[in-house]
């Protein structure tokens, strides 16, 4: 709640979405799922992220009543941020250049303890593991069915987020990476 507060998102129940908006990454879908739900405390909150183009200007324009744009912050600050966030949101679509990508997202929001909403492409179920809720690209009708039951059952949610942080400190933190890529390297 103190971070909510620090960013002016008291108030609002907060879908986060930590890094840069692109077509492939499936925010459309977010938001379609929120027009469908229709409840005004919802909001998704996209954070930082670099800004070649005017897509954030685009998705703005056409959903700006359910988008809280943050500028982009130190990396050091996003755990502070990530806090503000109900559900953390990683919705790509199933594109090739989605299906090659280890979304930093998802490990921003395991290490948080959120819960996390993303779609089974590429990687995801495999780094989820059974933490996070997960759905079919391109289904924003699935995406506001889930967002319903993680509202409706937060509790059971916020302790699927604990178990997200356990396999994101046992398989992705700075200790586990540096064993893995120790064994690596001592076999070259």
């Amino acid at each position: 709640q103190a971070s909510r507060e620090s960013y002016g998102l008291s108030g609002y129940r907060i879908l986060m979405f930590p890094g840069t908006a692109r077509p492939h990454k499936g925010l459309e879908d977010v938001l379609i799922a929120l027009d469908k739900l229709n409840e005004p405390d919802l909001r998704l909150v996209i954070v930082g992220g670099r800004k070649p183009d005017n897509y954030d200007d685009e998705l703005l324009e056409k959903w700006g009543r359910w988008i809280i744009k943050l500028p982009r912050y130190p990396a050091e600050q996003m755990a502070h941020i990530v806090a503000a966030a109900h559900i953390v949101v990683v919705p790509q679509r199933d594109t090739p250049t989605a299906r090659a990508q280890f979304p930093l997202k998802l490990t921003d929001g395991m290490a948080m303890a959120k819960p996390i909403l993303a779609t089974r492409v590429g990687d995801i179920p495999e780094i989820l593991g059974e933490t996070g809720y997960l759905v079919d690209p391109n289904s924003p009708k699935q995406i506001a069915a889930q967002i319903q039951w993680i509202f409706q059952n937060l509790e059971s949610a916020s302790e699927q987020g604990k178990r997200s942080r356990e396999r994101c400190v046992a398989y992705y933190s700075f200790e586990a990476m540096a064993a893995i890529l120790s064994k690596v390297i001592s076999r070259l």
